[in-house]
Parts: structure tokens; sequence; C-alpha cells
């Protein structure tokens, strides 16, 4: 069975630098064998972000799609940089990913896609697949397309 770890790199999957809190909390909390991972939005390599809001113009799912993959990545360099290494990561539990779209903006789901097909191509069709909530909000900070925050099932870290 591959790792997580092995897969990145089958993948050539490029991680981007693990996000810096922008306010008064952690990225990562352990409590257990669990990881809360606080809300992630679609950080580039270049440690700029993905901006604006999905409309029901054409093409706009494609582009809220592609940022949910990137704030995917960005939890992955969290998680990564939290636990020494993906291959912690047992499974995905549950996950929230919220769109800032136009009140007539449907495709939440199709959305947030991105996110949890990058997940199950990283870790496995069963284990990279968990509960999942997809839901529009009006706004979210500095105008991201995509926020989401997870929770994932770890190996025992010893107090880590």
């Amino acid at each position: 069975m591959i790792s997580p770890e092995e897969r990145l790199a089958e993948l050539k999957l490029e991680l981007p630098p693990a996000p810096k809190p922008v306010g008064v909390y952690k990225p990562v909390v352990i409590a257990g064998n669990l990881a809360y991972v606080s809300g992630h939005g679609p950080l580039k390599s270049d440690g700029s972000m993905h901006t604006g809001k999905l409309t029901t113009a054409p093409g706009q799912v494609e582009a809220g799609k592609a940022a949910a993959r990137q704030t995917g990545l960005a939890i992955l360099a969290s998680l990564r940089a939290r636990l020494g290494s993906l291959n912690h990561v047992k499974r995905v539990v549950k996950s929230l990913g919220m769109v800032n779209c136009t009140p007539d903006f449907e495709q939440h789901p199709a959305v947030i896609n991105g996110y949890s097909e990058l997940l199950a191509d990283v870790f496995g069709a069963d284990a990279g697949v968990g509960a999942r909530s997809a839901v529009g909000m009006g706004s979210l900070p500095g105008n991201i397309p995509v926020e989401i925050e997870a929770i994932f099932e770890v190996e025992d870290l010893g107090g880590a």
C-alpha cells in the first residue's frame, strides 16, 4: 500500500508554505487521536490567495473547484507541519466547506468536490473520504472564494 507522502510525490503535488494564523488561533490542534484543522483558504505557493465571489456565470464552478483543491493543499501543508508527515493521518473524519457566493449560486457541493477529490487521491478512496458539509456564505475573509475546516483521525503521537 502506498503512503500519503508517496502518493503526494507520485501526483507531483506542490504544497504551499503552511499558512500562519491571521488571528488568535492554532492552525491545527491535536486532541487524542483527532487533528482539528482551522479554516483554511486557497493559499498559493507564492503566498497569495485566490479571491472572488462565485456567481452563476459560466466557468465559476470550475474556478471554485480549483480554489477548493488549492485549499486542500494548504490544509495538507498545515497537517504536515504539525504532524511531521502526512503518513500519520489515518483518515478524514469530517469537513466543512464554505463557498463565498451570490444568493442564487447552488453548486456548493460541486465546488467543494475539488477538495474532496484531492484528499481521496492522497489518502485513498476509503480513508480520504469522510463526512462533509458544503454551504454558501455571503462573504469570507479577504474575499476568498472557499474556506474549509476539517477533522482528521491521526496516529497516537504520544502527546505531540
